[in-house]
């Protein structure tokens, strides 16, 4: 394994799970829910951390740096639905679906879960910084990072 590519390889493991930690510590921690869009951005996060560790268990080359290349395209995905997202928060264009609250229980329960579900708009950003919102972040880390990811490996062609 060529140094470049090992770094692409730690590269492809670490972001999308410090931006998955970053996620949850903005959610559980700060107090920001996560709407249905910011869910999708989650999901190809979750995918490109699986693929990186199970790379990290492949012994042949060529084929750790094809699981590589699929945890950046995971994170690439996860960057262009981060971008439309903020799109739909800067009012750029609309969204696809309409924003849920998460609701459980049963009875008097689920009256009351419904009164206490906190509305999560996808078009509205909860938190920004320098003008640019967590999707715009997303966007812009998680794509960048892809691509840099991508363009280690491919400088790195010869095994």
């Amino acid at each position: 394994m060529t140094p470049k590519f090992d770094k692409a390889h730690w590269l492809a493991f670490l972001l999308p799970a410090a931006l998955l930690g970053g996620a949850y510590g903005s959610q559980y921690i700060g107090g920001l829910f996560p709407c249905e869009m910011c869910w999708w951005q989650r999901y190809p996060h979750f995918a490109a951390v699986v693929i990186a560790l199970v790379a990290f268990g492949v012994s042949n080359a060529a084929y750790r740096k094809v699981l590589v290349a699929l945890a950046a395209l995971a994170m690439a995905t996860s960057g262009l639905i981060g971008g439309f997202h903020a799109g739909v928060e800067y009012g750029y264009w609309e969204g696809l679906t309409a924003c849920t609250a998460t609701i459980s229980g049963s009875g008097d329960d689920l009256l009351q879960s419904i009164m206490n579900a906190p509305l999560v708009r996808c078009d509205v950003a909860p938190w920004t910084l320098f003008g640019i919102s967590l999707a715009g972040y997303n966007f812009l880390l998680s794509f960048g990072g892809a691509m840099l990811i991508l363009g280690m490996i491919w400088r790195s062609k010869k095994l």
